[in-house]
Parts: C-alpha cells; sequence; structure tokens
C-alpha cells in the first residue's frame, strides 16, 4: 500500500514547504507576481554597433504559482508561469510565454513513482547564440521509479523524452531554425543516491542519451554520461546541486568531430547570514548550433551574485557572469576551424521591501558578446525597474 516516506527533511515525499502561503482544502498555492525589465533597453536585437541598434521601451509582467494538490497519500506537484512580454515600438517583439510543469510523487512502502511532463511555449531567445527571438515549443515527458534498498540508500531508474519544434518558416542569419533544430531527445539511466544528512545527499548517474533531429540528420548524436554531485534541501542554508560527470559525444555522422570530457552543472545559494545572500552557477556541455558547418559548440559558463541587505528595508544586488562558446567545425566545412565566442555580462542594482512580500528595485545591466565573425558582436545595457510581490 502506498505509505509516506521522509525526503530532504519533509514529512512526506512531495509535499509542500511549510511556508506555503495558500491553501484550500487539499490544494496548497504559493502566487508570484512579478514586474520586470520596465525600462530601456539599448539593443533590442543584439546587432553590432556599425548597424546602429535599436532602442525601446520594454517591460515583462509575470504571474506565476507552484502549486500542490494531495491525492490520498500522493502529492500532485505543478508549476504554471505566464511572461507578457512587451515592446513599445518594436511589437513583432511582443510575447506571451507559458510554460508549465506536473509531477506526481507516488510513494509506496520501499517505492516511490514520479512521474512527470512539462511544456513550453515561447518565443524567448533559446541561448548566448541565436539572437532572434524565436518561436518555438517544447514538450518533456519524463518518469522516475526509486526503490530504498537501506535506510539511507536508493537506487532508481528514469527516462526522458524531450521534444523541441521551432515554428515553421522561422529564420536567423538566413538559416530555417524549424530545418535545422527541430528534435527528439530521449534519455534514460540509472542512478543511485544516499541520504548522507536529512538536508544532503549524495548521487551518482549513468546516462544513455539519444539526439534525432526531424530534417537535419547529419546533426544525430549519441551520447554516454556518468556524473556524481550532491543535491541540498531547500531548508538548508546551503540550496540546490552541483553535479560534475563526463559525456562521451559521438555524433553518427563521420564528418562531425566528437567530444569526450568533462560537463558539469552547479546551481547553489547560501545565506550566511540573514543579510546577505550569496548565489552562484557553473556549466559545462555541449550544446546544438543553427550552423551546419559548425553543428555544435561546448559551453562553459559561470554567473555570481550577491544580494546584501544595507540598512532597514534597503538592499543591494551585484550580478556577473561569463561564457565560453567554443565550436566544432565538420570536416572540410569553408569556416574557422577554431573560432571562439565569449559573452560578458554584469550589472546590479538596489531594492526597497515594503513588508515582507513586496519588493520594488531598479536595475542595471550590460551583456556583451565578442566573436571572430565581425557580425555576431554586440554590445547591449539595459536597465528599469521592477516589483515583485511573492514568496
Amino acid at each position: 500500500m502506498l505509505a509516506p516516506i521522509e525526503v530532504f527533511g519533509q514529512t512526506e515525499a512531495g509535499a509542500p514547504p511549510t511556508a506555503t502561503r495558500l491553501r484550500f482544502g487539499p490544494l496548497y498555492i504559493n502566487p508570484v507576481v512579478a514586474l520586470t525589465n520596465a525600462g530601456i533597453d539599448n539593443n533590442v536585437f543584439n546587432e553590432p554597433d556599425p548597424e546602429g541598434p535599436k532602442r525601446d521601451f520594454t517591460m515583462t509582467v509575470t504571474p506565476a504559482a507552484d502549486l500542490w494538490l494531495r491525492l490520498g497519500p500522493s502529492w500532485l506537484r505543478g508549476n504554471v508561469k505566464e511572461d507578457l512580454v512587451y515592446f513599445q515600438t518594436y511589437s513583432s517583439q511582443n510575447s506571451a510565454n507559458t510554460s508549465f510543469s506536473l509531477n506526481w510523487v507516488m510513494p509506496f512502502n520501499r517505492l516511490t513513482l514520479n512521474p512527470g511532463l512539462s511544456y513550453l511555449n515561447t518565443n524567448d531567445r533559446p541561448g548566448f547564440e541565436i539572437d532572434a527571438r524565436a518561436p518555438r515549443e517544447e514538450i518533456d515527458y519524463n518518469g522516475m521509479l526509486e526503490l530504498r534498498l537501506a535506510s539511507k540508500t536508493f537506487v532508481g531508474a528514469r527516462i526522458d523524452q524531450r521534444t523541441i519544434d521551432y515554428a515553421p518558416g522561422e529564420e536567423f542569419n538566413d538559416t530555417n531554425l524549424h530545418q535545422e533544430l527541430n528534435r527528439t531527445v530521449t534519455t534514460a539511466g540509472l542512478t543511485l543516491r544516499y541520504q548522507a544528512t536529512p538536508l544532503t545527499s549524495v548521487m551518482f548517474d549513468a546516462t544513455r542519451e539519444e539526439a534525432r533531429f526531424e530534417f537535419s540528420p547529419l546533426r544525430d548524436t549519441d551520447s554516454s554520461l556518468f556524473a556524481g554531485g550532491l543535491k541540498f534541501d531547500p531548508a538548508a542554508l546551503l540550496k540546490g546541486s552541483a553535479t560534475f560527470g563526463y559525456r562521451d559525444f559521438r555524433p553518427l555522422s563521420s564528418s562531425v568531430p566528437p567530444y569526450q570530457g568533462s560537463i558539469a552543472a552547479v546551481n547553489l545559494s547560501y545565506l550566511p547570514l540573514s543579510t546577505t545572500l550569496l548565489s552562484g552557477t557553473y556549466v559545462r556541455d555541449v550544446q546544438y548550433s543553427y550552423d551546419v558547418n559548425q553543428p555544435y559548440y561546448l559551453q562553459t559558463g559561470a554567473t555570481g551574485s550577491i544580494s546584501q541587505q544595507i540598512f532597514g528595508p534597503v538592499d543591494v544586488v551585484g550580478r556577473i557572469g561569463v561564457q565560453r562558446l567554443e565550436y566544432r567545425v565538420r570536416t572540410d566545412a569553408p569556416v574557422d576551424p577554431n573560432r571562439v565566442d565569449h559573452v560578458t555580462m554584469y550589472g546590479g542594482g538596489v531594492g526597497y521591501h515594503l513588508g515582507s512580500d513586496l519588493r520594488i528595485g531598479f536595475n542595471v545591466d550590460q551583456q556583451l558578446r565578442t566573436s571572430d565573425i565581425e557580425s555576431n558582436e554586440y554590445s547591449g545595457l539595459r536597465y528599469g525597474f521592477s516589483v515583485t510581490y511573492g514568496l
């Protein structure tokens, strides 16, 4: 029969945190509403300086909510988010970006089942390479089962299928993104988890990944991944996860070079004092490029931020980040075999808290990209106000 188990310091697997804002019978809700980027973007299209970058007033309104629904002894978890993006002059860039995810946590005596799905319909930029706000849909079906072998040791298996579908006719740099990047990525793996403390888990994964492109089989790849890391409970002073591993990335086409090397995914935050928050990310992995001559690149990047309450309800925030895009070139392709792009980001802001739930801020952020291809270089400055209400 189904039975609750303790995971990451919670009394039940999948249960909402104790600080959940609203409850309606078996339904728990944490709502958030944010107004961000209400100000000036001085390079709407990420154009190089010689082309005369376009300037516009923009803002984004984002209502979102985390939800938990009690279904007997199991929990259905969800997240719903909508980004409403507005540009005053360049209305072609306006969009409503929708995302949601569902995850059903079903704990048995020693076995936990966890099926889920997520959906994204967005016009947002897909990464640091493509500057077009390209419409696309992403659908992800996933599932995991985990068996408790001992009081602190768990083994599991997981499977994931993600489909990425760009809108027909969508182009960037005279390249049809629908033709080049539509793909399905299927992943299956085995996991080992050790609950070292109520707030810390040690994890090991072995994964097989297949990427199949709908219209561009030149890009098809198979990968084997081996990784280990730590995961920290949201109730801990150190939150998030850190994973490091190795990827054997093998394109099916002999004209595309393979990659065997390190990968990483780190997303951590630390609250050493009640008035200070440190956050950082680090990523290293392969990403697919829109350019058929350079089918993929190795992305290595890090970001960091510090938020400090300086007095009363006033805080200041500083941000910095760097990204390195190292391209891999097809055999005999007529392009530079040593191309590397760099993206640098830095900025900061000041905020004022009106009670525990409402924050008003002013932010300034600069982003620059340098490249061996002159037309890919740009610099952009954004500044404006933000308002956030909710947890």
